[in-house]
């Protein structure tokens, strides 16, 4: 069994024992820079055991998140670079630890930036793409914090509430179709999002 696989599994029993709402705060606030498994899991799990509590799970997994997209974007503007533009010792690790950090998608990730600004922020955090890349290189390419901390927070809540709502609406039966189809439902309705955007802007 590998190591990830032992995190999910680990991930996954605090939501038997007491501290489940906590353990939730602090998978999704280290999940936005670090920690390679993503908080649905144990969001899901909790929502299943007390389906009365869905919202506020969704909330604390919400919360947390963005609270650790800050934490991502001030390792990314302040131990990120050399005084001469080379990547730190931490970069390093980084991109040779951390699952989805690569030197390739993190130049790309400039790119997109330059591009979409609110809007790659706001895809980062709703669908699967890495999130802690965003965050982290929201810091390091200086992206304005303000603009930054409103699409977490929608992509982020968008999210977690949504998969609260089909738990509290559907029960159990739904996780299935979550498992399956959530990510790339969560694709399509980004990119139909923003396509529509950009046509409005075009006309």
């Amino acid at each position: 069994m590998n190591i990830v696989r032992r995190l999910y599994d680990w991930v996954l029993s605090w939501a038997a024992t007491p501290y489940g709402a906590a353990a939730l705060f602090v998978l999704a606030f280290f999940e936005s820079s670090f920690f390679p498994i993503p908080p649905d899991p144990l969001l899901i799990a909790l929502i299943l055991g007390a389906r009365a509590k869905a919202f506020r799970f969704a909330a604390v997994c919400s919360v947390a998140s963005v609270s650790g997209a800050l934490l991502g974007y001030a390792i990314g503007h302040y131990s990120w670079w050399t005084l001469s533009g080379d990547f730190t010792a931490l970069a390093q690790f980084f991109f040779n630890t951390v699952p989805g950090f690569t030197v390739e998608k993190f130049a790309m990730v400039q790119g997109l930036f330059e591009t979409w600004n609110f809007w790659i922020i706001f895809t980062a955090g709703f669908t699967p793409l890495p999130y802690k890349v965003f965050t982290i290189a929201g810091g390091a390419f200086d992206i304005s914090l303000v603009p930054f901390i409103l699409a977490s927070l929608v992509g982020r809540s968008a999210r977690f509430f949504l998969v609260a709502w089909l738990i509290w609406r559907f029960g159990a039966q739904i996780t299935t179709f979550i498992d399956k189809y959530f990510n790339l439902l969560a694709v399509l309705f980004t990119v139909l999002l923003i396509g529509g955007f950009v046509v409005l802007k075009m006309v």
